[in-house]
């Protein structure tokens, strides 16, 4: 509508390409020089939704002013509201009006002989009603960027070149000097060799403070290497890998729904333990968690349900199924969510292994008592897919935390979890959350996110639900159009959140492709003092507590052809099958020793999965037994020699 009081003509109000969870976006052109709307030129196409977009794809959202004329170039876009949760229920009823449907009986008339004009009336009022949102953008030469599956993305503005965490980091240099992570020599400038200080240890040479740091600089120095002890290969990608806290257990989650697990007691020397199924599966295992006795895995699917199976190996009995979707009295549902099963991304067993908690595609988090079979808990905190959940505390199972999609984490004290409110909240990603982990102390929690970054936060620096509902920091993130499965993140699509409440930000891993994760260093193996991610570009990533970089694993290097391509594709694809890649989704350091377990999709078009060994190694050459390099499959069992292109 112009300022004069035109009437706004509709010739073609078409519904833009959207992504599943989008609004419809319409769009209104008005051209004074088109007096009767549409060109002659203009027919109805009804296959334009699969036509490919024009490269100057603008031009079907111009607008033209009617006082500026050609000199204006305003693009308008009327986006149809989505109403309150309560109208819900009624459309599931076929009772909610819909909203298109009344803007095309404005623009058409009842009967269908409408003029085909809105006036300034009738604009105003469904501006009023809260139906549509208008959007004015200016209109500028080679603004948008194509992302694929016919969508557009907008080009970000400018920013602040500056604007990116300075490394070191200060907070981060402060904790390394604290001794909360790992200890600190400041007397000698020069890093001494791992050999100089076992001498100086079998020497006893200092007092018994020297001594014992000493040893802490002994164990943190040494991270593991590229050169792979042993190499594990599944015919599946492996979405997850964990050591259990004592070092003697290590299971592997794979695309194919089972559970493979090894006895890891000589962190060198795996022994084949058992495989698990998980029955009825949806697309992939998501998750799992090991009771903190380990006698128990909990593994879930995009499934409301969750395997719990013994990990005896004598024990080949079917695992127990767990519905956490099923109502209990007094559990606190939200409307229709109640009445649906759902998909389950993330579980934890709490510290005394009596209960579960899940992050779940509902948007919300659920808690479980195991023996009684109830859910306690199925609280909606979030406003999109909970990715991750954890514990605070390792002996405690009051404080939990939930990392979640819509690029915020939520403090939950189970005490509480009843009135549906977080205890607190941080806020700093700009996109969403991949995985969090907690240090098991009860303050420090990291996160990875989908923003290209991993952030370390402190639980006394978080944000009040006062503070949060009065802010409302989601409004800066949640209409972002970036998809990590298949778009490239840039760095002009990253800004500082004015809200952030992290203490050090680390970057230079990829989050892409799938929700990789991220864990803080052991204490005994390491002396707290990394922090690490796998990353999308095949490589393990070491971060010091201040943001430099510690070291890397290049995963994709030490595997790479170290599997046959399988007959069938080289007949099928020839010379045009894709190259070696190697995505690193989940690491694992093992709790006592200088030995990191990598889990990947891994191979020709990472069509398979790894599981890779790496130990600290100061030769290239290792004489011990058993040798590097040995490429056993899941049953660890010796495979061929590797293929050489």
């Amino acid at each position: 509508m112009n300022d004069s009081g035109d009437s706004i003509r509709s010739p073609s109000a078409s519904m833009d390409l959207i992504e599943e969870d989008d609004e419809p976006a319409w769009t209104y052109t008005y051209d004074p020089e088109d007096a009767e709307g549409m060109d002659d030129d203009d027919e109805y196409d009804p296959d334009f939704q699969d036509e490919p977009e024009e490269e100057d794809g603008d031009d079907d959202d111009e607008y033209h002013d009617a006082e500026d004329g050609e000199d204006s170039n305003v693009e308008v876009e009327v986006f149809m509201g989505a109403g309150d949760e309560d109208d819900d229920d009624a459309e599931e009823d076929g009772m909610a009006a819909n909203p298109i449907s009344r803007l095309m009986t404005l623009i058409t008339g009842a009967a269908g002989n409408g003029t085909g004009f809105l006036t300034r009336a009738q604009l105003l009022g469904l501006i009023q009603s809260g139906e549509v949102t208008l959007r004015t953008t200016h209109d500028e030469e080679d603004d948008d960027e194509d992302i694929g599956w016919g969508r557009r993305r907008r080009r970000p503005r400018a920013r602040e070149p500056n604007r990116f965490p300075k490394v070191p980091s200060e907070e981060g240099t402060k904790l390394m000097h604290s001794g909360v992570f790992g200890a600190n020599d400041y007397r000698v400038t020069k890093k001494k060799q791992l050999a100089r200080r076992i001498l100086d240890r079998e020497l006893g040479l200092g007092d018994r403070r020297d001594r014992k740091q000493n040893q802490d600089l002994m164990a943190q120095g040494m991270i593991p290497s590229t050169n792979p002890e042993m190499i594990v290969h599944y015919d599946d990608p492996v979405y997850s890998g964990q050591f259990s806290d004592d070092g003697n257990f290590f299971y592997a989650c794979g695309h194919d729904f089972k559970v493979r697990m090894y006895d890891t007691s000589n962190p060198y020397n795996w022994k084949y333990y058992k495989t698990v199924n998980y029955p009825w599966g949806q697309w992939t295992l998501t998750d799992a968690s090991l009771s903190p006795d380990n006698r128990w895995l909990a593994y879930t699917s995009i499934q409301s349900n969750v395997c719990l199976a013994p990990t005896d190996p004598n024990d080949t009995g079917d695992p127990y199924t767990l519905d956490l979707a099923e109502r209990s009295a007094g559990t606190r549902h939200a409307g229709w969510r109640s009445r649906h099963s759902f998909g389950i991304w993330s579980v934890r067993f709490s510290g005394d292994g009596r209960e579960l908690v899940a992050g779940t595609n509902m948007q919300s988090i659920v808690v479980y008592d195991i023996e009684s079979r109830t859910v306690l808990h199925n609280v909606v905190g979030h406003e999109d897919d909970v990715n991750a959940v954890c514990f605070a505390d390792k002996s405690s199972p009051h404080i939990l935390y939930s990392g979640s999609d819509d690029a915020t984490i939520k403090v939950w004290d189970r005490r509480s979890m009843g009135d549906g409110r977080p205890a607190g909240a941080f806020v700093g990603h700009v996109e969403g959350l991949t995985y969090i982990d907690s240090k098991g102390d009860g303050r420090y929690i990291l996160s990875n996110g989908k923003d290209q970054t991993m952030k370390l936060w402190d639980l006394r620096m978080v944000m009040s639900t006062a503070k949060y509902d009065e802010v409302n920091p989601t409004r800066l993130t949640s209409n972002s159009d970036f998809d990590y499965r298949w778009g490239t993140y840039r760095d002009e699509d990253w800004f500082p959140h004015p809200n952030d409440n992290s203490l050090v930000t680390f970057r230079g891993h990829r989050v892409m492709r799938t929700l990789i994760r991220c864990h803080f260093s052991p204490p005994s193996s390491t002396n707290s003092r990394y922090v690490y991610s796998g990353s999308q570009d095949g490589k393990v990533y070491i971060w010091n507590m201040d943001a430099t970089l510690a070291g890397t694993i290049d995963v994709r290097k030490a595997t790479k052809n170290s599997r046959p391509l399988e007959r069938r594709y080289r007949i099928y694809h020839g010379d045009d099958f894709p190259g070696w890649n190697t995505c690193v989704r989940d690491v694992s350091w093992h709790p006592n020793a200088p030995v990191l377990a990598a889990s990947a999709w891994n191979g020709f078009n990472m069509a398979h999965g790894t599981c890779t060994l790496h130990s600290y190694n100061e030769a290239e050459d290792d004489e011990a037994e058993p040798p590097m390099g040995r490429n056993v499959d899941e049953k660890l069992r010796p495979v061929g020699e590797s293929f050489q292109s």
